[in-house]
């Protein structure tokens, strides 16, 4: 489509040379013959042709200069305008919208209409940046603030063995939520890199699951959960590793927000050619505005930010650049104090070259 669009610009520009050139020539031969006449003498063959040719560059040079004088004002207002745009963004603000009438057709247009779409997707890039650093720094702050405080309390040398463990018991907990956090953003930050190990391979996605859920069995056995569990055998080709993170991630989710006694529901099915696998529990639940972001940075249904059901909110996140990175897709369906399921589709068969390309871009 380009190349016709480059191709149809060369014959227009073509077009209205030849064009220019046949009306500046009639023009020339008539201005010169004109002259000819007035002055009474009449050059002869290479003279009289070479003054048609001046004419006709002469013409060209006129109209040149009158296109600019007429047009130059309002180019220079739509210079001025963009490079005060551009500056304004260089200096991080990116409350930017040229107003300037143009046509979209042509080089201004475009050119206007790609430096506004730039700096709305600039000013929502600052936006995250600003949100992600904020967040970050909350929840960084706020273990580091326990850890301080306690450590601060055990300097009290009146205080009895049963509140120094107690205490140090919060700083082990807190210590290990933080380095948590550490880990979950550098796994997030390698997994958004264009260096992380992708290596997928053909495996048995029905044992990946029963195997997780034999690692979480001391999890969901403390809190006497019942795993309702039909897994149909189903071959998958993806990296073993990074599916059994996504796994780990949704059902310790699960187990953690499910009550003393509930019931979680593991289905895989297969469909054409994907995978279907269910995660459902009747815990808390959550509420429609929550859905739209539960796979977001930091995210936490729980505005109060307390450590009571762990968790740094980025697990979710992790989940979901995983099932990306696959080319899969993964949802959540959810009515606040009845239940919580989420469901991923997986394609069953990759192409491992389309994925080292998605990896390295």
């Amino acid at each position: 489509m380009k190349r016709w669009q480059f191709i149809g610009r060369i014959l227009m520009v073509i077009t209205f040379f030849l064009i220019a050139t046949t009306v500046f020539s009639f023009l020339s031969f008539h201005v010169t013959s004109f002259l000819y006449d007035w002055i009474g003498k009449y050059p002869q063959g290479y003279w009289q042709q070479l003054f048609t040719v001046i004419g006709v560059i002469l013409f060209f040079w006129c109209t040149a200069v009158i296109t600019f004088l007429f047009g130059s004002k309002k180019q220079r207002l739509y210079w001025d305008s963009i490079v005060g745009a551009l500056r304004q963004m260089a200096t991080g603000d990116f409350n930017v919208k040229l107003d300037l009438k143009a046509n979209e057709r042509d080089q201004f247009g475009q050119l206007i209409s790609g430096i506004n779409n730039m700096a709305v997707e600039l000013g929502e890039m600052e936006k995250m940046r600003q949100e992600f650093i904020s967040n970050v720094s909350h929840e960084i702050q706020s273990p580091l603030t326990s850890i301080n405080g306690f450590a601060k309390a055990l300097k009290n040398i009146d205080m009895t063995d049963e509140k120094r463990i107690h205490y140090l018991t919060i700083i082990e907990m807190e210590s290990s939520r933080l380095s948590k956090i550490s880990d979950n953003l550098l796994k997030l930050t390698s997994l958004e890199s264009q260096h992380h190990p992708f290596e997928p391979k053909s495996y048995r996605l029905d044992k990946q699951l029963r195997n997780v859920v034999l690692a979480c069995e001391p999890s969901w056995l403390s809190k006497n959960i019942e795993m309702d569990i039909r897994l149909d055998g189903v071959t998958l080709v993806a990296d073993e590793d990074l599916m059994n993170q996504v796994w780990m991630n949704l059902l310790n989710n699960s187990i953690k927000f499910t009550p003393i006694g509930g019931t979680i529901h593991i289905r895989i099915s297969q469909q054409n050619e994907t995978a279907i696998i269910s995660i459902k529990d009747n815990g808390i639940g959550m509420t429609e505005e929550d859905q739209k972001h539960v796979f977001e940075r930091f995210f936490k249904s729980d505005k109060s930010r307390t450590a009571v059901n762990g968790g740094s909110g980025l697990g979710l996140s992790i989940v979901k650049r995983i099932v990306d990175m696959h080319g899969g897709s993964i949802t959540v369906r959810s009515e606040l104090g009845k239940s919580t399921e989420f469901i991923t589709i997986m394609p069953l068969t990759q192409r491992l070259a389309e994925f080292s390309n998605e990896v390295c871009k």
